[in-house]
């Protein structure tokens, strides 16, 4: 006869054979099956080397500005991969114009955004310079060839450009900006500029031939808010 089971009587249902082996390994090594397992990331490897080439201030950045967010979304989208298989690498895309007054957090939104795409798995071939760094380190002085300098910063797929006109512009400096900016104008290369200067006065200190190439490739965003520098808590 087929002994039949009411639904409201519960049914001891015992360990499968394999479920109770496993159990029985695990309890031999000290691990609990019934712990949970905490949620923790794996390491990006791009990410953590990245790290060591972001400055200390700025390693923990987030691109939590949604302007910015959105910008690393459309960026992403446009990454391709040189080969079957291969990781999508940034290429080209549109570049992004970060303005607002000091302490705002331009440059930290600007190291946000390479950290987001990077943590998003996308491949970054990056550098960030601020102008008067950049205007420094090519003037020209033995045993060093500013050209080739000049060569990596026209052809690094993702640039940051931080503190766009705070630096004093001689007829050596417009011409270094307008190369850069135009070589990455023509090429569709992403690029994060930042200025403590409003759209009108970075046009003039700039010159009409640059600012007129960055407003044709680059959105702007303006961040505003009290200077976070000076207001931190004591």
């Amino acid at each position: 006869m087929t002994e039949r089971y009411r639904l409201d009587e519960p049914q001891r249902v015992g360990l499968h054979p394999s479920v109770a082996r496993l159990t029985a390994r695990f309890a031999a090594r000290g691990i609990d099956p019934a712990t949970p397992i905490a949620d923790t990331p794996e390491p990006i490897p791009a990410l953590e080397a990245a790290q060591e080439r972001i400055p200390p201030r700025f390693r923990h950045a987030v691109a939590d500005h949604p302007g910015v967010a959105a910008w690393c979304r459309t960026v992403g989208r446009q990454a391709s991969a040189p080969s079957a298989g291969a990781r999508r690498q940034v290429t080209t895309g549109p570049s992004l114009l970060l303005l607002g007054p000091t302490g705002t957090g331009k440059t930290r939104q600007a190291y946000g955004a390479i950290r987001s795409l990077l943590g998003a798995g996308i491949g970054v071939h990056w550098n960030a310079v601020t102008a008067a760094d950049l205007y420094a380190e090519m003037r020209p002085r033995p045993g060093l060839d500013p050209e080739w300098m000049l060569r990596h910063l026209l052809r690094t797929p993702l640039l940051v450009l931080d503190d766009l006109g705070a630096a004093r512009m001689t007829e050596w400096t417009d011409e270094l900006t307008y190369r850069l900016v135009n070589h990455r104008y023509n090429h569709e290369l992403p690029t994060v500029m930042t200025s403590n200067l409003p759209v009108a006065s970075l046009r003039s200190k700039l010159g009409d031939r640059i600012a007129s190439r960055i407003a044709g490739m680059a959105e702007q965003i303006t961040l505003d808010g009290p200077d976070r520098r000076r207001d931190r808590p004591a």
